[in-house]
């Protein structure tokens, strides 16, 4: 395990048990987590997006404020969800965003989960083109994406511009030289990880995945992640992948820590997503020793090369700090981290 993440879905509620009770709450809460992780030498703080909620949704401008407050800890997304993205607006957000990170970036897209709204993305002015579902719309965006992080003039430029233009044809600005390779595809499935791999992303890889096989979900993950490296090398790319997993994670190490997660763990459940059959792998709560013994026989994490916490956010920064700090001290170096 070379790095360790968190993952923060953002969530907001009203509630008076909830520490973040408004979009203001849980966008200025995710900045100090992410501070604070740093503090705490953790490697990467991701936020989750989704649109229509009470949830973090557009994630450039947190990204660029996490990136302007911290100085080490890697910044991405899991994921940005390509059906609702123009890719020409979103290559200029993301380059700004990684040069304010000083290329700290690492942005995982995908298709998308189920959304809160039907067909959401048609409100945003977007549609499938004939014969096309709307996950091939997102994978089309996602290709024209990756096209433009190469920086590659395509523009005609106006004969008579405002401004002196560089010879050639012109390239959007600002470009962010990097970006390209730190780009991950959110995979729920054994082939569209075989697609990432040989359109040359990162692959992330939640705690969700598509039942090819009715095995224990970390054996199917694993089996996909395999694949991934496998069609990686496959298409002869001159560079090494990463690849993460995301996991329910807490060391029980006080009474919060019990009342709040006590209970939590068990097994993988299998349900209808989307039309789709299912595995969701299961949390893990437990003291640290019998954690660490618990997630040295998950396969996945031991094929992966970062790791990715998924945190309650509604608990507050102070709790969540607690929970990455117990990991990082408890757990992470009997897992080989650092």
């Amino acid at each position: 395990m070379k790095k360790i993440g968190f993952l923060s879905f953002g969530h907001w509620s009203p509630s008076a048990q909830s520490a973040t009770r408004s979009a203001s709450d849980v966008l200025l809460q995710s900045i100090e987590l992410a501070e604070a992780a740093e503090q705490l030498g953790v490697d990467g703080a991701y936020y989750r997006v989704h649109h229509f909620a009470r949830q973090l949704a557009s994630p450039f401008p947190l990204l660029a404020a996490v990136g302007a407050r911290t100085k080490r800890i890697e910044i991405g997304t899991g994921v940005i969800d390509m059906r609702y993205e123009n890719p020409f607006y979103m290559a200029e957000d993301s380059s700004a965003a990684d040069l304010i990170a000083g290329g700290r970036l690492q942005l995982g897209i995908s298709r998308g989960s189920p959304e809160q709204v039907i067909e959401g993305w048609r409100y945003f002015g977007y549609a499938p083109g004939e014969g096309e579902s709307d996950a091939d719309m997102g994978r089309r965006h996602a290709e024209v994406y990756l096209e433009l992080l190469k920086g590659e003039g395509f523009a005609q430029p106006n004969p008579r511009p405002m401004f002196p233009n560089p010879p050639g044809l012109l390239r959007l600005e600002p470009h962010a030289a990097g970006l390209r390779r730190r780009i991950w595809w959110g995979s729920a499935s054994d082939s569209t990880a075989i697609w990432a791999a040989r359109q040359g992303m990162n692959l992330q890889s939640s705690t969700l995945k598509k039942d090819e096989s009715g095995e224990p979900f970390h054996l199917q993950q694993a089996r996909q992640i395999r694949a991934y490296r496998a069609a990686w090398t496959e298409a002869g790319h001159d560079w090494a992948p990463r690849v993460s997993v995301s996991r329910s994670i807490f060391a029980l190490v006080d009474e919060r820590d019990r009342a709040y997660f006590g209970q939590a763990g068990g097994d993988d459940q299998v349900g209808v997503i989307d039309a789709m059959r299912a595995v969701f792998g299961r949390s893990y709560a437990a003291e640290p020793d019998r954690l660490v013994e618990q997630l040295r026989a998950d396969e996945a994490i031991a094929e992966a090369d970062t790791l990715l916490l998924t945190v309650p956010n509604q608990l507050g920064v102070d709790y969540n700090a607690h929970v990455l700090e117990a990991i990082m001290t408890h757990v992470a170096p009997a897992l080989g981290w650092r």
